[in-house]
């Protein structure tokens, strides 16, 4: 397979113009059809007109499970996602089922960023993310009130013992859609950037030794707390209009496809 040599700046998940962030999974089977359709996606994307001046950033995540592909796109506002819909979606679809066809689509929601962490300086700066794990944690009550507040409580817990691989955490509450949309209103989506895999789960294996501690124990047996579940990626490409620039992630192994 080739390389991808224009990776493209990894998306700002914190910046205060996105009104919408969409997440979407699909399922391909295999890490061969995975790759595939990543140069699929990119061919597709690159050989045609930037589709609305809303549409701010689309970003392409391989998971390393070797089947699924996460999508993130972010946009100024819902309503112009649905008018994009409407009139381009299917038409690149269409290109990029005709190079890989049976991709099976695992849905798509909306979000709205609600809080972010960020580790100290020190840790960040010259650091590039080798792996992104995005989790997704259930309630059983819909007032959004309910998680804001756990999210509230993970952001102290994080500040008051921060895992050294943690890059930065953005938080997103999920919001109501239109019908192609999922209207679960009790979901908050956490989009994690760490160093790598070993300081991931290094991290893992310390739960149960600090699960003990007030700030996490807090977090653990929060009411209303139903569970969680998450997936491990790899950035792969991303896309922003023309006319906008931002540096480049480079990373060898986030750059190129496995």
């Amino acid at each position: 397979m080739s390389v991808l040599t224009i990776p493209g700046p990894l998306p700002d998940a914190a910046r205060p113009d996105v009104g919408a962030a969409l997440f979407s999974t699909w399922s391909l089977g295999t890490p061969e059809r995975q790759r595939a359709a990543v140069e699929a996606i990119a061919a597709t994307w690159d050989s045609r007109p930037w589709p609305a001046p809303e549409l701010l950033s689309y970003t392409v995540y391989a998971g390393t499970d070797g089947d699924t592909l996460m999508h993130h796109s972010q946009w100024a506002d819902e309503a112009a996602y649905h008018v994009f819909f409407r009139t381009r979606r299917q038409e690149r679809n269409d290109a990029i089922d005709s190079a890989v066809p049976d991709i099976k689509r695992l849905g798509l929601s909306s979000y709205q960023r609600y809080r972010s962490f960020s580790a100290p300086a020190a840790q960040v700066d010259g650091a590039d993310p080798g792996l992104f794990v995005v989790a997704e944690t259930d309630f059983d009550d819909a007032d959004p009130r309910l998680r804001r507040n756990w999210v509230d409580l993970v952001v102290e817990a994080l500040e008051r013992e921060p895992d050294p691989g943690l890059l930065s955490a953005d938080f997103h509450l999920i919001v109501d859609g239109e019908r192609h949309l999922s209207t679960d209103r009790a979901r908050v989506l956490s989009y994690a950037r760490w160093t790598g895999a070993e300081a991931y789960e290094a991290a893992m294996a310390a739960e149960g030794p600090r699960a003990g501690s007030s700030a996490w124990g807090r977090v653990r047996a929060f009411p209303g707390l139903v569970g969680s579940a998450s997936r491990r990626y790899h950035f792969r490409r991303s896309f922003v209009p023309a006319s906008k620039s931002a540096p480049e992630f480079t990373n060898s192994p986030a750059g190129t496809a496995e």
